[in-house]
């Protein structure tokens, strides 16, 4: 498969899709390696995974190299490696935590004689599908905690962001112990699909068209699904924040890593009394971002990763255009050396029934929506197929999250915007399209990788048959 290099447009590099029978061959090799992995403890997998935090800090001007190239973007590459460690060493730190307090030993049961344990047994084989937008970071988001658990582990890259796979792999080598319950696997959608029917427990970033496609196949599987989906992301300013501040927060969340994150803002509801002051501050700032071309350490944000987004959103724009919205600022997709850009793009006098409204984006595009009255910023932002995550910014925290408190969404920033890319402690659950299954942030995205068994010890006198007679009844 060739893989298209985001700033120059050429495909320059190439990978070999794993094979069905490779990935069943792989799956039965970590398997079969699970109990002595579970049976180290989690003390002594949390070591195992320290010194692969190790390995990736020796490792990471290679891993960041090939992730640029990956993405067309230096600072995000460097933040995503450098925050790896950091992820190991907070799931190794915790997961102790709770994997200890999980035997709580016998307890009575409302059953008269009864006395019951539960056991907490891993998913022997987890796997993940990882999208292109964060490479390094969804790859592992899930995988850590997994492997932390006791279950070993099988990531597939996307296909689109492969090269940092290979150092990756360079990493991993030098931990033998990990290497042999956590592997990556090249490939597509065909790979994909093997995977899911090779594995115990999937997860899925990605589009929510292909993660219906994902649980479909989890469903004949019979194995749970994890997906986090899309995300058309509402940002509600009310009339008592400030507007010049509300535009510094609402253009850093919709335009970080160039829009392409399922939790970017992608829609602004601003309060008619500060419109003004708002759209002028927010104009300004979108008109001083620079693209990083031709230097790449240089400029604000990057080329679209994926080509086909590009195309994407260009025909959105366009459509909004031809039903009667104004843009402010930016609105063409530029080819700059072979890459796709887009300057941040505000958009105005906008209509639900735009596609720059009612479908994902995924891109440094920001619609603005005046509104009157606070029930209607409300109903406006929950009028979506989406519930990923939403925000409010108001002149208190109190009034934030008053509004906050109203919206269907998974997690609500309050008085800022996307904070789920940074705060990863907090459990939510996605609502309507946007996912299913538990949550990945919070102790849920460690615990949801047990299942659970249940010993039911008789202490009194078995029943004998003649409690069940007919006799004398």
């Amino acid at each position: 498969m060739k893989v298209r290099n985001p700033r120059t447009g050429e495909f320059d590099y190439a990978i070999t899709p794993a094979s069905r029978d490779d990935v069943f061959a792989l799956a039965q090799r970590l398997r079969s390696a699970q109990p002595e992995w579970a049976a180290k403890g989690s003390e002594g997998r949390a070591a195992i995974l320290e010194r692969f935090a190790q390995a990736i800090e020796r490792h990471s001007p290679a891993i960041t190299d090939a992730l640029t190239v990956d993405t067309g973007r230096k600072a995000v590459s460097r933040i995503e490696v450098e925050g790896l460690p950091r992820t190991i060493r907070r799931w190794t730190a915790r997961g102790q935590e709770l994997i200890a307090a999980l035997d709580s030993g016998d307890r009575p049961s409302a059953t008269p004689g009864i006395m019951l344990k539960g056991r907490y047994l891993p998913y022997p084989l987890f796997g993940a599908i990882a999208p292109w937008n964060f490479p390094v970071v969804l790859s592992h988001l899930d995988a850590i905690p997994a492997l932390m658990a006791g279950c070993t582990a099988l990531v597939k890259p996307s296909e689109i962001t492969p090269r940092f796979i290979e150092p990756m792999r360079a990493a991993l080598a030098e931990v033998p112990e990990l290497a042999a319950v956590f592997a990556y696997v090249e490939g597509g959608a065909e790979t994909g699909q093997a995977m899911i029917e090779a594995v115990d427990f999937i997860c899925f970033t990605g589009s929510t068209a292909t993660g219906r496609k994902v649980a479909e196949a989890a469903v004949r599987a019979l194995i749970p699904a994890n997906l986090e989906l899309g995300g058309k992301d509402p940002m509600i300013i009310l009339e008592t924040a400030d507007p010049e501040k509300a535009a510094a927060i609402a253009l850093r969340a919709s335009i970080v890593a160039t829009g392409q994150a399922c939790q970017s803002i992608e829609r602004i509801y601003v309060a008619r009394k500060i419109s003004d002051r708002f759209l002028i501050e927010l104009v300004r700032l979108a008109n001083a971002v620079q693209v990083n071309y031709p230097d790449i350490d240089k400029g604000d944000i990057g080329p679209f990763i994926f080509a086909d987004q590009a195309v994407k959103v260009a025909a959105q724009l366009q459509d909004a255009v031809a039903k009667g919205a104004r843009i402010l600022t930016g609105g063409e997709v530029e080819t700059l050396g072979g890459g796709k850009y887009l300057q941040p793009t505000v958009l105005v006098d906008v209509q639900p029934d735009m596609a720059v409204i009612a479908e994902e984006t995924f891109g440094p595009v920001l619609p603005v929506t005046i509104f009157d009255a606070e029930e209607e910023a409300i109903a406006m932002a929950n009028a979506s197929h989406y519930g990923l995550s939403a925000a409010v910014i108001a002149g208190t925290l109190e009034q934030a999250e008053a509004v906050g408190i109203q919206i269907e969404a998974g997690a609500v920033s309050l008085n800022d915007g996307s904070l789920t890319s940074m705060v990863w402690d907090a459990t939510n659950s996605s609502q309507k399209a946007s996912g299913l299954g538990p949550s990945r942030m919070g102790d849920e995205g460690l615990l949801r990788f047990f299942r659970r068994q249940a010993l039911i010890k008789q202490t009194g006198k078995p029943l004998a048959l003649a409690a069940y007679s007919e006799n004398g009844s």
